[in-house]
């Protein structure tokens, strides 16, 4: 059962990071990240070619109230988002009772290999079990994306089920692989 979920008030922190909702003045740092090859195209869309791309995605995003910054303490910069999306209607028919979100996330590459993704994976995991009450986690990574896998892992997530993800942006069919991780098995 998918739960609707507003981030609009939420702050995290962690040792390093800050979660917090998106804002609209985010925008110079979602674009100089958003921008660089690579970065989105592990996420399903493509790099973003100008800022005004940036700024009608950012925009949507704040709207939608599922997605938070995640900001750099040491250095004030939004460097990434983590978000709380609805569930897939797969993994609401595995997971019928389950009050559950799908987390997905991205993060500047100049920031990859430091550790921080699984910092703010377990600090929205906590937030989801504990403040939200959720039931259930679903998150995906494409196949060839071992990165995503290696946080997902980590964080104690369990694979439950492989699939294909197309994404209409990229004119691509990934090969992607779901685990989910549940309130109880923490």
């Amino acid at each position: 059962m998918d739960t609707p979920v507003d981030v609009s008030a939420i702050q995290i922190n962690t040792d390093r990071l800050i979660l917090r909702p998106l804002a609209l003045d985010d925008l110079a740092d979602f674009y100089a990240y958003a921008s660089v090859p690579g970065v989105g195209e592990m996420a399903g869309w493509k790099h973003h070619q100008s800022m005004e791309e940036s700024a009608a995605i950012l925009q949507s995003m704040v709207k939608g109230r599922e997605v938070l910054a995640i900001v750099h303490k040491a250095d004030g910069k939004m460097i990434g988002t983590i978000g709380l999306h609805p569930a897939s209607k797969t993994d609401t028919e595995h997971f019928p009772r389950c009050r559950m979100r799908e987390m997905g996330y991205v993060l500047s590459k100049a920031y990859w290999g430091q550790g921080l993704m699984p910092e703010v994976v377990r600090a929205l995991i906590q937030y989801s079990f504990e403040t939200l009450k959720l039931d259930a986690l679903v998150c995906c990574h494409f196949a060839e994306n071992s990165q995503s896998r290696r946080v997902i892992e980590k964080c104690g997530f369990r694979y439950f089920r492989s699939g294909t993800y197309v994404s209409e942006r990229l004119q691509k069919t990934f090969e992607d692989r779901c685990y989910r991780i549940l309130a109880e098995e923490r």
